[in-house]
This record gives structure tokens, C-alpha cells and sequence, in this order.
């Protein structure tokens, strides 16, 4: 116990140094919000993968792999299409769109995009934002907890307020400018804590068993890449589901904020293999750890969840400390917070953002001095990681049978459905107008609760409906709702306006 404690002071010790360096260079509101867009790829491209990930990746992907088996790769496509599309496709003429509109967070960008005239489009942004961050938080802090219990036997609340306080305090220091550098230590750190762990499993496996034999001996279902009884309909719905989980790259604003902060274009070009690569490699072998505990830990005819907790969560910890020694133990505790803690605080970012930035200072006090807002900021970051605590303490009291993978995939694909269509459409199509995108952001977070609880309890298709998941389907409302409502009343100036961006 001492020693994983040793190395878990050691981790966050190295956060509030992280955090007090990246203080000196808050100077204003750009450099608290997007660090003065000033920031290299490297930073950048394990920022977003870090913000990206989070305990879904170490703690809900390894799961999802010991209960689906090799099925659960189907994420690891969709992921990887997600991430390449954000960054060979959309990256760079969102950086030149919202360099020039000179914007410092998504509603800013949107508003100048469609040359607002009133606060609509802003608040409504703003609002949706500060709704699904405040959730999805809350299913971060709810991992923290989580994982303080299972590695160290710490009472669930106890790891919740200490991991809780830690990611705040540097948030408070050094703004998006320590969130950004403590995602690319603690990207490394789940880097490297994913990779080497499978490795070490297959060496410690049997004489003459392979991973595939073994698993196919416990379940042969396990072993079908279609899922369990093969190539049907229940099973397309299912794996429709888990691609679709990487449409959420495609415009959210905790992963579109760093293309903003990014030096330049040059920068997102040599950012995008770095991306791609990080994606490719941690989520399969986020897979192959689940794949690893089954084989480690079950048997046919064993009930997975009574061996590796609810949706098998607890995978990579049993993994760890059955294949590692109790120095190895500690750093992964490090890991599996720092997947956590890195969404937590680029959320918090992001949702402060809209609030001081988007309403306070744009709606209903421009004429505040600058130097103001960042003190402000602070605040209001402070009030909102309170929110989202008490939601998390909320949830865990009166859902005990929750799992983290769906909980964060909630708030996930909230942020996304609102976001992603209307990013993606205000990026490549003239025709669309404000209207339209007022359309996309409410049909696509009002979708995201209709396909999540309502149409999955039809009788007979709901089931469909419950395998697919939220996020496609809403993401495709948000599309359409923006693509009829724009062709309904165009807009020739705003089309103009798109054309002379396009050109410069």
C-alpha cells in the first residue's frame, strides 16, 4: 500500500508542478481558454486523444472486450475512422475558419460563421454545452472513485473528493494551458501503460495455448468477429453501434478547442499521424487487455460480471495485479487517473468557457475589462466541477448498478449529436444557414434522450434501438434537421460570405 501511495503523490505532484508552471503564462483570456493558440502538435495531438479517451478507454473498452470478445475491435474501427476524418479532413479549415474569425471557443466560431445578428445561436450553443459537459464530468468523477476503491480499497467517496480536488486545483493554476501539458504527460503514461500490458499478458500465457484457442474453449462466441450467433440483424445494430462511437471526433468541442490552440496547419499535418497511431494502438490493445482477463480469470459456464465486476470494468485492474509486481501496480493507478482526469479538466475548460465567455462577456456584460474575465473563470469552473460532483454523488447513491462505459457514452454522445452535424455541415456546405444550425444542435440533443430511453422500449424493434446506441441515429437527426431547415429559407449572403472564407 505504502508504495502504490509513494507513486500516486509522486503523479500528482507532478500535476501541481504542471499546474504552477503553466500559471505564469496566463497573462489573458485567451491563454486560460486556448493557450494563446500557441501550442506544438505533440501537445495538441495527446491532448485530444487524452480528452478523447478517458476511463472509457481503460476501464469501459477493456471491459466491453472481456464480455464481447473480439467483436468489440468494431469500436476500434470506428475510432480510428473518427479520429482520421477530424484530422486529414476537418482540422485544418476549422483552424483557418476560426484563425480568422479570431475565435476563442465553438460558439464564437459558430457565431461568426453565420454572421449572427441576435444572442440565439450563442446561448442556445452555450446552454447544450454546459448541460452534457456537466454530465459527462460527472461520469468521469463517478471512474475516479471507481478506481481509488478497486486499486486501493479506499471507500468510493474518499477516492471521488481526492481526485476530484487534484484535477481542480490545476485547472484553477494554469487554465487550458496546464490542461493541455497534463494531457500530454498523462497521454504518454496511457500510452505506454495500454501498450506494454498485452505484451506482458501473452508472455505469461501458457505453453502451447494460444489467446484465440483459449477463449474460443471458454465461449466460442467470444472468438465470432460478428458477435454471438454470427452475422445477425440483432449483431449489425449492435456493431453499428459501437462504429458510430467514433463519430464523436467529428466536431465535439473538448476535441475542436485544440485545433484552435494549435500553432498552425503545418503543426496539424505533422499532429495527424501522431493521432491516428496513439487511436490505432491504445484502443486495440485497450480490447486485447479485456480479451487477456477473460482468458485469465473466467472458464466455461463462469458468469464474467461475478469475476470482473459490472460490465467488466475491474478487467485491466485484475490484469495488473495479477501479471505485475506492486511498483507496476502503483503507475497504473497513475494511469488509469490519468485517463480519467484528463477529460475531466479539458470538460471543465470548455464548459467554463461557455458560460463566461458566450453569456457573461458576449450577452450580458461586453463592456467588462479583460483582465477580469480570467479571475471570473476561475470561478465559474470552480462552480460548475461542483455541479457535476454533486450529479456524480447523485448518480452513485441512486444508481448502484450503473457501468461506467454507458455513463460516459451518454454524456459522450450528447456533446456529440449536438455538436458534430452542425460543425461538420458549417465547415463544407454554403447553403447552410443559423436557422439550420439552431436545428441541428436541438433535434440532435433532444434525439440523444428519445433514442436512449423512449425507442428502446418498443416492443419487438426496440431492442434494435437499444443495441444501436444513441449517437448514430441522433447524429443523423441532426443532419437532416439542419439540411431541411437551411434549404427551406436560404441565405445568399451568408452563402457568399462561406465562398470568399473558402477562397482566402
Amino acid at each position: 500500500m505504502l508504495t502504490k501511495l509513494i507513486i500516486l503523490f509522486a503523479y500528482f505532484g507532478i500535476l501541481f508542478f504542471i499546474g504552477y508552471w503553466s500559471s505564469k503564462k496566463i497573462k489573458d483570456i485567451k491563454d486560460f481558454y486556448v493557450g494563446g493558440k500557441k501550442l506544438g502538435f505533440w501537445v495538441v495531438a495527446f491532448s485530444v486523444r487524452a480528452t478523447g479517451e478517458s476511463a472509457w478507454l481503460l476501464l469501459g473498452l477493456t471491459g466491453l472486450g472481456a464480455i464481447a470478445g473480439v467483436s468489440a475491435l468494431w469500436v476500434v474501427v470506428g475510432e480510428v475512422i473518427g479520429v482520421s476524418l477530424s484530422w486529414l479532413v476537418m482540422a485544418k479549415r476549422f483552424k483557418r475558419f476560426s484563425d480568422r474569425y479570431d475565435s476563442i471557443t465553438i460558439p464564437d466560431y459558430l457565431v461568426s460563421r453565420f454572421q449572427s445578428k441576435t444572442h440565439h445561436l450563442r446561448l442556445i450553443a452555450s446552454a447544450i454545452l454546459a448541460v452534457f459537459v456537466i454530465i459527462y464530468v460527472s461520469a468521469q468523477i463517478d471512474a475516479t472513485g471507481s478506481a481509488f476503491e478497486a486499486f486501493l480499497g479506499w471507500n468510493y467517496f474518499w477516492g471521488v473528493f481526492v481526485g476530484f480536488g487534484i484535477v481542480l486545483a490545476y485547472i484553477l493554476f494554469g487554465g487550458f494551458v496546464a490542461v493541455a501539458w497534463s494531457d500530454l504527460f498523462q497521454g504518454i503514461l496511457m500510452f505506454l501503460g495500454l501498450i506494454l500490458l498485452p505484451v506482458i499478458g501473452f508472455l505469461m500465457m501458457k505453453d502451447g495455448v494460444s489467446l484465440w484457442g483459449g477463449l474460443h474453449d471458454i465461449n466460442p462466441d467470444l472468438t465470432n468477429i460478428w458477435g454471438p450467433g454470427g452475422l445477425t440483424g440483432l449483431n449489425i445494430a449492435t456493431l453499428v453501434g459501437y462504429l458510430c462511437i467514433g463519430l464523436g471526433f467529428l466536431g465535439s468541442p473538448q476535441v475542436y478547442v485544440r485545433f484552435m490552440s494549435i500553432k498552425n496547419k503545418t503543426e496539424i499535418n505533422k499532429g495527424t499521424w501522431v493521432a491516428i497511431i496513439f487511436t490505432l494502438l491504445t484502443d486495440t490493445a485497450a480490447v486485447f487487455v479485456g480479451l487477456l482477463a477473460r482468458y485469465f480469470f473466467t472458464s466455461s459456464g463462469v458468469e464474467v460480471e461475478s469475476v470482473l465486476g459490472i460490465n467488466a470494468q475491474n478487467s485491466l485492474i485484475h490484469l495488473v495485479e495479477y501479471l505485475l509486481p506492486l511498483f507496476f501496480i502503483g503507475v497504473y493507478i497513475a494511469v488509469v487517473l490519468a485517463a480519467i482526469m484528463s477529460t475531466i479538466d479539458s470538460l471543465l475548460v470548455v464548459a467554463s468557457s461557455a458560460v463566461v465567455r458566450d453569456i457573461y462577456q458576449q450577452v450580458l456584460n461586453p463592456k467588462i475589462k479583460l483582465e477580469k474575465l480570467t479571475s471570473l473563470s476561475r470561478k465559474v469552473t470552480l462552480g460548475m466541477a461542483l455541479l457535476a460532483l454533486l450529479l456524480a454523488l447523485i448518480i452513485a447513491i441512486t444508481v448502484p448498478g450503473r457501468t461506467i462505459f454507458w455513463f460516459v457514452i451518454f454524456g459522450w454522445s450528447g456533446i456529440a449529436a449536438s455538436f458534430c452535424p452542425m460543425i461538420i455541415l458549417s465547415l463544407f456546405w454554403k447553403g447552410y444557414t443559423e436557422k439550420g444550425a439552431i436545428a441541428s444542435m436541438i433535434f440532435g440533443f433532444l434525439s440523444i434522450p428519445l433514442f436512449k430511453f423512449i425507442l428502446p422500449s418498443l416492443p419487438e424493434i426496440g431492442i434494435y434501438f437499444d443495441r444501436m446506441a444513441e449517437l448514430g441515429p441522433s447524429f443523423l437527426v441532426g443532419l437532416l434537421a439542419g439540411y431541411i431547415v437551411s434549404k427551406w429559407k436560404p441565405d445568399q449572403n451568408l452563402e457568399e460570405h462561406f465562398e470568399g472564407m473558402v477562397k482566402q
